[in-house]
């Protein structure tokens, strides 16, 4: 399976299934197929929703007029622990035609984040007179190959403007090598509610609104995987992300600590284009732009950080606990 270090992870371990699975599991019948591929990739999915809502902010306490940082930020959201989101229950009554090879009913299956590996299906039926039946191994996930963790990182600029409000920007130019394209962009706003009170000037304490959007589209080509020539066969991914959060922040010259309370929401589509032609097992077929997967993710979100200024330049650091825990790390240049 291959990786990109960055956001890219989720989007390579998506194509190293892709080439190697596909194919196969089409062989059970295109409802099998869809089944077993939306609770494989859901959890990467998931996981990927909530790194993307991180890195918003750094201080309760808004840039005034003119004041703007530029950062670089990195997440790093952990699924070590989440052996529930690793492994899923496939339940052969569920399925059409997918079969355990060692005679099980019901066991539990590697997702994309997963590591169970060997675990063997196989598919039979009736082709004419003749009884066939494909055997195949099921994928296993990104632990298998010790990675832990789904990363994301980006570009992103904040600019005062008046009255306690903030405007931020992140991205990352589309990047692109021989078979993958990701990229990402968002826009937030950050209101300081303790602009308007008659202590700001007084009590070294700031507390603000922040509102994030982020929108990230990948895709992976592998149109010349020798599954299907010419067949325009690739994965997209769109993924788009809101999170809603209330911040606290100390407000002192060198080192100040934050923490925030919040909601984050998300939505991933993936979707399956091109042809694609079954030639082995009882479903010798052609299938076109075969399915689309959703996967919805939300919930509450605590974080606890800290930030070191050093005139222009900045650290900070914090870490979020959710359904999926994240570290996030952002090295800034500023002006207030």
């Amino acid at each position: 399976m291959k990786y990109l270090f960055l956001i890219g992870i989720l989007f390579f371990s998506v194509a190293g299934y892709s080439q190697s699975n596909v194919n196969e599991l089409f062989a059970a019948g295109i409802n099998d197929a869809e089944k077993f591929s939306d609770s494989y990739f859901g959890p990467v999915s998931e996981g990927a929703i909530y790194s993307l809502s991180n890195g918003w902010y750094n201080s309760a306490d808004s840039k005034p007029l003119g004041g703007f940082e530029i950062s670089i930020i990195g997440n790093m959201t952990s699924f070590r622990n989440k052996e529930d989101k690793k492994t899923f229950v496939l339940n052969t009554a569920d399925y059409e035609n997918l079969q355990f090879v060692d005679g099980s009913t019901s066991k539990p299956v590697s997702t994309a984040l997963g590591d169970l590996e060997g675990i063997r299906v196989f598919v039979e039926g009736e082709v004419g007179p003749i009884t066939t039946r494909e055997e195949f191994e099921l994928p296993t996930g990104l632990a298998s190959e010790n990675i832990n963790f789904i990363p994301s990182a980006f570009l992103q600029v904040s600019v005062g403007l008046v009255k306690g409000l903030e405007v931020k920007a992140r991205f990352l130019p589309k990047i692109h090598t021989e078979d993958v394209a990701v990229g990402l962009y968002g826009v937030g706003l950050q209101y300081d509610f303790s602009k308007l009170l008659p202590a700001d000037k007084i009590l070294p304490v700031a507390l603000s609104a922040v509102a994030g959007y982020t929108h990230l589209n990948a895709s992976y080509d592998f149109t010349d995987s020798n599954i299907v020539d010419g067949s325009d066969q690739q994965i997209e991914v769109d993924m788009n992300v809101l999170t809603v959060q209330a911040v606290a922040s100390t407000k002192l010259p060198v080192i100040n600590f934050y923490g925030a309370i919040g909601y984050v929401s998300g939505k991933s589509t993936t979707d399956v284009l091109g042809t694609y032609q079954v030639q082995s097992g009882p479903f010798q077929e052609t299938y076109v732009d075969p399915f689309s997967l959703t996967r919805k993710a939300s919930g509450v979100s605590g974080t606890l950080g800290a930030k070191l200024k050093l005139g222009f330049f900045r650290l900070h650091a914090d870490y979020s606990l959710a359904e999926f825990n994240n570290l996030t790390v952002g090295v800034n240049f500023g002006f207030r």
